[in-house]
């Protein structure tokens, strides 16, 4: 037993300083943005931001189609890292998965376009169990799902390592974003130590969203004992930190299910705490800004190479705005807080950790099963017992705002609003009295297994049509014709580039 644990240790550090040489390539990013493509339209952001003489380090470009990001390229010669969408690396059985395979190859291609130093994703999935949603859902936090992460990270990394090679002989490096919470947590592992377990096995770096961690702490339970910053201390302490590469902030906001709202009173401090969930097209409340402070001072961010601004969705003259006032704040601190040159032969911190198997078919088996129950229980349709749920009962009243409130109102109006894309149809519903709402306990009658890139706004389409022709299959007709003008809009507006500027950065 002591030779097994010794090698997972060599193991362990073995990946810490393969992550050490890694990113020992990648140069300092500086302040810079993280953004869509059309949301505002990437070009004339920079357009704006070229006239406001408001200049960022990088730009984090959001998952797009390669011909938009071909235009974007052409545009700038600022650093662009990528922030992909649609590989779940959070979920058991990407080994067969011949889709996930090929998301990993497409992404390649992406960075190879961009010549992105880094590719970021969440942890956090929008795809469970053959269950669609619109925005993320966190991972079970389990040292299964941890090492199940770790694995498919792995095999992502080695497809970079093969086809996304840039000057150098160099790769693009695998970043694991912290996701945020959104009314509920689920799992046995503290956050901290989740993350901690996926870095013992795989030579990736982190991306610390302080919105997320706000979150983390609000609907985690964790302030009905603890000050924000007491739990900002405890968590920084045990979380890999040495791993961040990039450090994001970005809005919250009370969500629009929500509105009129009161925030419950903090029974620690006795102030109101809000209900906020994380929202880029929202202001920075100035507590984001107090904890990006707080990080930075800890120091442990000998490999950070960037902090941006996530602002897709926002106007383009807010968020020059939003960025003069940021470079003005943190260029100083930013440059005083991370060093030039990492130590490549930095010791591993704490000493190593045990280095988890590879998994068995009964661990996946386990896995695949327990992510079932999560969907089932996250819709509404079982209670949240067993182990993995001991923690979050004692928030059940947020888990409840989630499955009645926000949840239904995702599938609804989050993403396009169904009303709004199928006029006529709806029309003819309500003629027929038929409400809905019945839409949202239909999504979640049966699964469907993903068979092509994930879309939230593609599925909404397939299960409306299939609702409506169930429901009254005389609009069957109907309803796909206007589904067929929605598809032909949507690819248009798609694979089309971002306005042409003449004005490059």
């Amino acid at each position: 037993m002591q030779e097994e644990k010794a090698a997972s240790m060599t193991l362990s550090r073995d990946v810490y300083h393969d992550f050490l040489d890694r990113v020992a390539r990648i140069p300092i990013h500086g302040l810079g943005l993280s953004v869509d493509v059309y949301s505002p339209d990437l070009i004339s952001l920079l357009a704006e931001l070229t006239r406001r003489q408001v200049l960022p380090g990088y730009l984090e470009v959001f998952h797009a189609t390669s011909s938009a990001l071909a235009a974007v390229r052409t545009q700038t010669d600022l650093p662009l890292p990528y922030h992909g969408e649609g590989l779940w690396v959070t979920q058991p059985g990407a080994d067969s998965d011949a889709l996930f395979q090929e998301e990993a190859r497409t992404l390649a291609s992406h960075l190879a376009l961009l010549r992105s130093a880094w590719s970021n994703h969440e942890c956090a999935t929008k795809h469970i169990a053959g269950y669609s949603f619109g925005t993320y859902l966190p991972p079970l936090y389990t040292a299964a799902s941890a090492d199940t992460v770790a694995r498919n990270i792995r095999k992502v990394q080695a497809i970079f390592d093969q086809q996304a090679l840039l000057s150098g002989g160099n790769a693009p490096l695998f970043l694991l974003e912290v996701p945020p919470l959104t009314y509920f947590i689920a799992g046995t592992l503290p956050v901290p130590a989740y993350f901690r377990r996926v870095t013992d096995q795989v030579d990736c770096g982190l991306v610390l969203d302080i919105g997320h961690l706000w979150t983390v702490y609000r609907y985690s339970g964790a302030w009905h004992c603890q000050s924000l910053w007491q739990f900002l201390d405890d968590f920084l302490r045990e979380f890999p930190v040495e791993r961040v590469v990039e450090i994001h902030v970005a809005g919250l906001t009370v969500h629009e299910s929500l509105a009129g709202a009161e925030p419950v009173s903090e029974s620690l401090a006795g102030h109101r705490l809000p209900q906020w969930t994380d929202a880029h097209a929202a202001p920075i409340p100035p507590v984001l800004f107090k904890m990006l402070d707080h990080i930075l001072r800890g120091g442990r961010l000998e490999q950070l190479r960037g902090v941006a601004l996530e602002v897709d969705t926002k106007p383009s003259d807010l968020i020059a705005d939003e960025l003069a006032r940021f470079l003005d704040r943190y260029q100083h601190v930013f440059d005083q807080s991370v060093p030039r040159g990492p130590d490549r032969c930095a010791p591993m911190p704490n000493g190593g950790r045990f280095l988890a198997g590879h998994g068995s078919e009964g661990e996946t088996a386990s896995l695949i099963e327990a992510y079932d129950l999560y969907v089932q229980v996250v819709s509404g349709r079982a209670d949240p017992a067993g182990l993995n749920w001991t923690a979050p009962t004692a928030c059940a009243d947020d888990l409840n705002r989630y499955r009645t409130q926000y949840l239904p109102y995702e599938i609804l109006h989050w993403g396009g609003d169904i009303e709004a894309m199928f006029p006529e149809t709806c029309r003819a519903l309500a003629g027929r009295q038929i409400a809905l709402g019945g839409f949202v306990s239909y999504w979640f009658r049966i699964p469907h297994p993903m068979t092509r890139s994930y879309d939230f706004f593609d599925v909404k389409i397939d299960r409306f049509v299939e609702f409506v022709s169930e429901q009254t299959a005389d609009l069957t007709p109907l309803v796909q014709r206007e589904a067929a003008e929605l598809r032909l809009a949507y690819q248009a507006a798609n694979e089309g580039p971002p306005q042409s500027m003449s004005t490059r950065l």
